[in-house]
């Protein structure tokens, strides 16, 4: 028993100590994590087209002529209810400045259910529906919800999961500081 504690509390010091080590709330963990899938900050977001619940297309990739909230969620997750306040009052605040899609992982989620998240939580901004699961994919989407932050010239910036309204902010800030 004694050796089951001990092992226990070795292993959360060495888990503290990497999230110390990332020193930045994670941006050398993040960065490691895309480029092992693939895609990197800095380098130019993966492309795709989706159509949105109004039925519209919308694409993803290329140059903007502002940059790109990139929010994937799905109706079921938790942190996904608790973060779309923040998003809706983002996008009240800079939405002429910044576009956001919420892409929902409509793969593993139920039509109904999406439209009634979109519904409680009065979101004005497109939803687009990745029912084939291509664009969570083409993104390595391992947990919801998770966000990108694009710029207008298509490159990747950030990569954020739910993150406190103030901390939300001030990187929507630097997006739009870095695009002009």
């Amino acid at each position: 028993m004694k050796r089951i504690v001990s092992a226990l509390v070795i292993t959360v010091l060495l888990a503290g100590w990497a999230v110390f080590q990332t020193g930045d709330g994670g941006t050398q963990a993040r960065q490691a994590a895309l480029i092992s899938s693939e895609i990197a900050l800095g380098k130019t977001a993966p492309a795709f087209s989706l159509l949105g619940l109004d039925e519209k297309e919308y694409k993803v990739g290329g140059v903007r002529d502002k940059p790109l909230v990139l929010n994937f969620w799905a109706s079921w997750c938790g942190p996904c209810h608790q973060e779309a306040p923040d998003l809706k009052q983002m996008y009240d605040k800079y939405g002429e400045q910044v576009d956001l899609y919420g892409v929902n992982v409509t793969k593993g989620d139920r039509l109904p259910d999406v439209k009634r998240f979109v519904k409680q939580h009065k979101l004005p901004f497109p939803i687009l529906l990745d029912e084939k699961g291509t664009a969570a994919e083409m993104y390595r989407i391992i947990v919801v919800p998770t966000t990108f932050l694009i710029d207008k010239q298509g490159n990747l910036r950030d990569v954020i999961h739910v993150l406190p309204p103030d901390e939300l902010d001030k990187r929507i800030r630097a997006l739009i500081d870095t695009s002009k």
